[in-house]
């Protein structure tokens, strides 16, 4: 029996190159096989060996490349079958990226599994638009959570977002009208600031500011795309950029 390969869960952070781990610009300038998301930058796509196969398993809300079952599968057979495994995620592997279960497939297989950290998009994210996440006058609290899954109408997020406190949302383009309704059902105020911050770290990054009551209005009329993240707290306005550019649509 030969060789079993290792599987690298690698995070690819932001989008930006520049700010890959040195392990993972190594891992990726000598990748055998790179298994990459949709939202990986072709730019840190180009630093790969010359020599390595690409596998996109790109998902999106309307169509899925592979199913989660699948890609487990197709890290798991490469592996065995020999071959190094650079699994390449943006942002970090285990925040919101399925990196958890991909390394228990993993091992499940007997195949040797390294996670490698990525800058997660929210770091990311809240750097490149110059947003502290926490601040001493204005949030000692950071909550993530996933703006797009299953039950979303059912989690309880009070206690995430208010005075204090600062609430990143993943994948929320979508759901943003809920997540809204969601948040001022809970009680907090329609006019809690916000920014929308999308393809953070790339050079068509744009960071949208509003209100809450105003959310669902933004994303439509400024055609937000994903990738995009929504950072919810008082750390929005903290560089006193006018909060009010989107005031007049929570009227």
């Amino acid at each position: 029996m030969g060789k079993t390969g290792t599987v690298y869960l690698v995070g690819a952070g932001p989008g930006d190159p520049d700010l890959l781990t040195l392990r993972a610009a190594r891992l990726l300038e000598r990748a055998e096989l790179v298994v990459h998301d949709g939202l990986v930058d072709r730019a840190v796509l180009a630093l790969a060996s010359p020599q390595a196969e690409l596998i996109s398993v790109a998902k999106s809300r309307a169509r899925h490349t592979l199913p989660q079952d699948a890609i487990n599968a197709l890290l798991v057979r490469e592996a065995l079958a020999g071959r190094d495994v650079v699994r390449l995620k943006g942002g970090d592997p285990l925040v919101f990226g399925r990196g958890g279960e991909e390394a228990e497939a993993c091992r499940d297989a007997g195949v040797p599994v390294e996670i490698v950290p990525g800058i997660s998009a929210a770091n990311g994210a809240a750097a490149a638009a110059q947003i502290p996440l926490t601040h001493r006058d204005a949030s000692s609290v950071v909550s993530f959570v996933a703006g797009q899954c299953k039950g979303l109408s059912e989690q309880d997020w009070s206690g995430l977002a208010g005075k204090g406190r600062t609430l990143v949302i993943y994948m929320g383009v979508k759901t943003a009208p809920q997540i809204a309704e969601k948040l001022m059902a809970d009680g907090l105020a329609p006019d809690m600031p916000l920014a929308v911050i999308e393809n953070a770290a790339r050079p068509s990054m744009r960071v949208l500011r509003g209100p809450l009551a105003a959310l669902p209005d933004l994303v439509v009329q400024q055609r937000v795309k994903s990738p995009a993240l929504i950072v919810i707290g008082e750390v929005t306005s903290r560089d006193d950029v006018a909060v009010a550019q989107f005031a007049e649509m929570a009227a």
